[in-house]
């Protein structure tokens, strides 16, 4: 991955401080899995020999300087420790030490809308405060493998039928219907991470089976679509009433049977 590094050199130099003073390093890119925690790496110079005043952590997602802030805390000196101010839906916890110049912070649970560019912010205080931040950011790509998450089959106004696949994933995967062997219309659709396949007009019996692939695995989800069909009116009586009869012949034994017992 690419490292980001960024200098600054004031013409004014108060005492205590180093000209080849502020930097910051990030990754360009950091990649996390779905569900899972990442780490988004910052560390940073500054011109100061020593500092002992406040000292403030911030990231920040979208866009530096103004973008939303998600995580801040603040040490007040080198004997203590950062303490969280703001850590958004408590996703957020501080790995590094700032008072060591590491800002790394860790991001749990990913989620689809963690995909962001993350900026990482230090600020110094002082006489005039000195602040620092990266400004080409971290790009965080989330990733997963296939998941189907809805397979259905539903009728449509025209009496006929037809399956369909759900699928997320990233990248997106590829959807692939196998059943009885004939041809079916299929028509598909995506969303970012989300892609549907649906397969039209079905009219063989059987086992239809949704295949879900990406670079980081497979998933797969089936259905079974039986249509009922009664060869003549007789049939579809005998089908009812037969199981009836036999429950009561049955139930008529049980009572002959406990009126002889008394």
């Amino acid at each position: 991955k690419a490292l980001y590094s960024q200098q600054l050199c004031n013409s004014m130099i108060p005492p205590g401080v180093q000209c080849n003073g502020w930097s910051v390093h990030v990754p360009s890119d950091v990649t996390g899995e779905l569900g899972k925690m990442v780490i988004l790496p910052c560390t940073f110079t500054h011109p100061y020999k020593t500092f002992d005043r406040a000292l403030t952590a911030i990231w920040r997602i979208r866009e530096p300087y103004n973008g939303t802030v998600i995580f801040k805390c603040v040490s007040q000196s080198s004997s203590e420790l950062c303490r969280t101010a703001i850590s958004h839906k408590n996703k957020y916890k501080l790995l590094g030490n700032p008072r060591h110049k590491d800002l790394s912070i860790r991001v749990d649970n990913l989620t689809w809308s963690d995909s962001e560019r993350y900026f990482c912010r230090v600020e110094l205080a002082g006489d005039s405060q000195d602040k620092y931040e990266s400004r080409n950011g971290i790009r965080l790509h989330v990733i997963a493998a296939p998941r189907i998450i809805n397979i259905t089959v539903s009728s449509s106004r025209d009496h006929t039928f037809q399956a369909r696949c759900t699928a997320e994933g990233e990248p997106a995967p590829a959807l692939t219907w196998t059943g009885p062997p004939y041809s079916n219309l299929s028509s598909s659709s995506s969303s970012s991470h989300r892609v549907t396949k649906e397969l039209r007009s079905l009219t063989h019996d059987g086992k239809y089976t949704c295949t879900a692939v990406n670079s980081h695995g497979r998933a797969e989800g089936a259905v079974y679509f039986y249509t009922f069909r009664a060869s003549d009116s007789s049939t579809f009586l005998i089908l009812i009433f037969v199981p009836l009869a036999i429950k009561v012949v049955i139930l008529l034994v049980i009572l002959s049977f406990a009126a002889f017992s008394r």
